[in-house]
């Protein structure tokens, strides 16, 4: 759905902008190469829209793009953590305690045994 949507964004606002901007942009092939370059944020600079009209509408293909690119990185993102996502141990979170407490036990008791070794010397 986002591809889908940047794609129409991308060809509607290349379109558009031949039309606001004729004189920087004659061709609907200009416009495209244009609106490409400023959705993916690339930004060559070879092509600028000069009118009042074109920049607002280069502004808002600009703010597009940022956004388009946030969520596609925000879901590759999301992919990977759900990927590497330990589930927790049995019983969920009583299941840990009951862990960290075994856990406190055993270390207590290794803590008297080397308190009783050093008492013993």
């Amino acid at each position: 759905m986002i591809a889908s949507v940047t794609t129409s964004v991308t060809l509607v606002s290349g379109l558009l902008m031949t039309v606001i901007d004729h004189k920087s942009f004659p061709s609907l092939g200009s416009g495209l190469w244009w609106a490409v370059q400023t959705v993916t944020t690339v930004g060559y600079g070879d092509v600028v829209p000069l009118t009042p009209a074109g920049r607002i509408l280069a502004a808002l293909v600009m703010l597009l793009g940022v956004g388009f690119l946030t969520v596609v990185t925000a879901s590759i993102t999301s992919s990977f953590v759900t990927q590497l996502r330990v589930p927790p141990p049995e019983g969920g979170r009583n299941g840990m305690q009951e862990e960290l407490r075994t856990i406190n036990e055993r270390l207590e008791k290794i803590e008297a045994r080397i308190t009783g070794a050093r008492s013993q010397e």
